[in-house]
């Protein structure tokens, strides 16, 4: 089926785009979901596999997926936990793609990384491709600006996107450590361009540093700004947003302080800048599990992060209220994309001795996204 400009038109269920994504189809006999063995099932292959397999599994994951974690983590503490076991042959990222890539640029090179489906990847992440943020670096030299900008990425980004924030003096950051990675980027330059997350970047800037809303810029690789625009700005922001937290409205946090009198709004800094000046904490999602837990007994919390985990805080404070900010529930449907029966599957598979799906970044890309991290691990 097709529409009259050309473009594809498929049917829910029947057809695919295979470059749509990085993985539609799996390699092998995937296991009913009905299954109702599925969790004996990944328990036996996990303990056949003993310290030979390491599973990561990363907070928005599903609870099915979840208990079989090893260590559970945001994604830049889960990469360093991998490379933290290097007896470990396998590593099984339950997460996103992105995820992986790091896992694999940090571990040894007899380690192979497994994401149990290909298709779990980060919207976030694609929204900056390689080709559209070499193209902006040649517009930002046209400009004449392009030797006082120092460009920052999110960890939330491709091993692509790192490693060319470390061939041009870049570094990585995670949403704990933003303000300390833009506070040295302003340090080695006169500019920032920040990927891929403009909210995170903006909430940063203008909350933490101090800098105005004008001196913040969005560039949009579809519509670059002018020339002018560019020199006027200190801080480039990559139009990319994450699907979940991107979602949270002003309107929410006016909603739900209606419903719910006396409660605290806690929201990831990935959202809106509305939102973040309406919520009473704003923080990574580590520093929400810490806040939540260090919460008196009896309070009342929304909270503008992944359902999954919401859900998980709920049960793991009983004592408090946890709410999800919105009326309308909302998953991160790439990372739920990591169900039980993918999970058995690529377990069962190195069980026996078949590895799939393993995720490979190549020795280029991997050297100049470990001089960014690098550059992040140095930051005092």
């Amino acid at each position: 089926m097709a529409t009259q400009t050309g473009l594809p038109l498929f049917v829910l269920g029947q057809d695919t785009d295979p470059h749509s994504e990085k993985g539609v189809d799996c390699p092998g006999e995937l296991p009913a979901a009905s299954d109702p063995g599925l969790v004996e099932r990944a328990r036996k292959a996990k303990e056949a596999l003993g310290d030979r397999l390491f599973v990561l599994g990363h907070h928005y994951q599903r609870d099915e997926v979840i208990q079989f974690a090893d260590v559970t983590g945001d994604s830049f503490k889960l990469a360093q936990q991998a490379a933290a076991r290097p007896g470990a042959e396998y590593i099984v990222f339950c997460g996103v793609h992105f995820m992986a890539e790091s896992a694999d640029i940090l571990t040894g090179d007899a380690q192979k990384v497994i994401l149990p489906d290909l298709a779990a990847g980060c919207s976030m992440a694609d929204m900056a491709t390689f080709d559209q943020v070499e193209e902006a670096w040649e517009i930002l030299e046209d400009a004449g600006i392009a030797d006082s900008v120092v460009p920052v990425t999110y960890m939330n980004s491709s091993a692509d996107i790192k490693a060319f924030c470390g061939r041009h003096g870049g570094t990585v950051c995670t949403s704990s450590n933003a303000k300390r990675a833009l506070e040295w980027a302003f340090e080695q330059g006169e500019k920032v361009l920040f990927l891929p997350d403009q909210h995170l970047g903006r909430n940063t800037a203008v909350l933490e540093m101090g800098l105005s809303l004008e001196d913040c810029l969005v560039y949009n690789p579809h519509r670059p700004p002018s020339a002018e625009e560019l020199r006027r700005a200190k801080i480039i922001l990559w139009k990319g947003h994450c699907s979940v937290h991107g979602r949270f409205t002003a309107d929410s946090v006016d909603d739900v302080r209606r419903r719910i009198p006396g409660v605290n709004v806690l929201v990831h800094p990935e959202c809106k800048h509305e939102v973040v000046l309406k919520a009473d904490h704003v923080g990574s999602t580590e520093y929400i599990i810490k806040k939540l837990a260090e919460a008196p007994a009896g309070s009342k919390w929304a909270v503008g992060t992944e359902l999954n985990l919401v859900k998980r805080l709920g049960q793991m404070f009983p004592d408090k209220s946890v709410s999800f900010l919105d009326k309308t529930v909302c998953y991160c449907s790439t990372m739920n994309r990591i169900d039980l029966p993918h999970l058995v599957w690529a377990l069962e598979s190195l069980v026996l001795g078949e590895v799939v799906n393993q995720i490979t970044v190549d020795a280029d890309t991997t050297h100049w996204a470990k001089v960014a991290l690098d550059r992040m691990l140095a930051l005092p």
